[in-house]
């Protein structure tokens, strides 16, 4: 890859881009810890989900999964939220690392982990990619 390929497929780094992840991780981890089907309006007909290996696409096959996983309340703990600007789209790239209550678990939280790619849409963001992965063993 040359230094003419980087000019030409600058979309542009968006200066918000920290704020931008921060505010969707936070909005993304309350409606899905309230009411989980809520989350089809993050995602569009090309998003793609990759839940601990298995794949899903499009909004309402993502929201299916995340609606059929099988607890009853669940609390998103965020530790971490890294964020980059995605120059090829304008979007941003967010890499999270949190804790998760399950059914009241709080004494035994599970570790996880997850990106989110998010690209403009607009005047707002969807999540383009969102990859998952509990961090057993």
């Amino acid at each position: 890859f040359g230094s003419s390929f980087g000019r030409t497929a600058m979309a542009g780094i968006n200066p918000q881009f920290q704020q931008i992840g921060e505010q969707f991780t936070q909005h993304y981890y309350q409606i899905f810890d309230t009411n989980r089907q809520g989350l089809i309006s993050l995602y569009n007909e090309s998003s793609l989900l990759t839940f601990e290996g298995e794949q899903f696409m499009g909004a309402a096959n993502i929201v299916q999964k995340i609606a059929s996983l099988p607890f009853q309340t669940v609390q998103h703990q965020v530790v971490k939220a890294d964020c980059q600007p995605n120059p090829a789209n304008g979007g941003v790239l967010v890499f999270v690392t949190g804790n998760l209550v399950v059914d009241g678990g709080a004494a035994t939280p599970l570790k996880f982990a997850q990106v989110f790619n998010l690209a403009p849409n607009g005047g707002s963001f969807f999540c383009q990619n969102d990859m998952f992965r509990l961090n057993i063993g």
